[in-house]
């Protein structure tokens, strides 16, 4: 496991094969925007509810990891093919050569991505990640999977 703080510029944290040439901008549709997710077949953007720094937690796993839903309040799962075997989580516009890297299996992954944290950040704006109390939360949990869809299993809509 490993914890990082990520800049959420243009409220994006990208995960990917390490070598992916992927391209997000024409995957935003109002759909992906409002699901938190832009999935490129080795590549996925996770939409944050903030720009400014996110936490987060990359987690390496064997197989699926048990439905803990209930402690999160948007959860997503959507392919990524790793060729490489090595898998780049980063802000949107970090340099990718500095960017962490994780040793995972070469193939087909699956990727959770469980955020918390939600209502206090979205309060907060751009004080967000001041405080501990108000900052965005993100857990990244991959593992060998074959192919499937996107499923957003727990959707977080804005206060009113």
């Amino acid at each position: 496991m490993a914890e990082l703080t990520l800049f959420a510029d243009y409220y994006q944290v990208h995960v990917f094969d390490d070598g992916s040439q992927a391209d997000f901008s024409d995957a935003w549709t109002d759909q992906a925007l409002a699901d938190h997710v832009a999935v490129s077949q080795d590549a996925v953007a996770i939409g944050t509810v903030v720009n400014v720094d996110v936490a987060v937690i990359v987690e390496v796993l064997e197989g699926p990891p048990t439905d803990d839903s209930a402690d999160f309040d948007h959860v997503t799962e959507a392919s990524i093919r790793c060729s490489s075997g090595r898998l780049v989580v980063m802000g949107c516009t970090d340099y990718a050569p500095d960017a962490r890297r994780f040793p995972v299996p070469a193939g087909w992954l699956r990727l959770r991505f469980s955020q918390s944290n939600l209502d206090r950040a979205h309060e907060a704006g751009i004080d967000s990640d001041d405080d501990p109390e108000t900052m965005e939360r993100l857990r990244l949990q991959l593992w060998p999977a074959a192919e499937a869809a996107a499923v957003i299993s727990k959707r977080w809509r804005p206060p009113s």
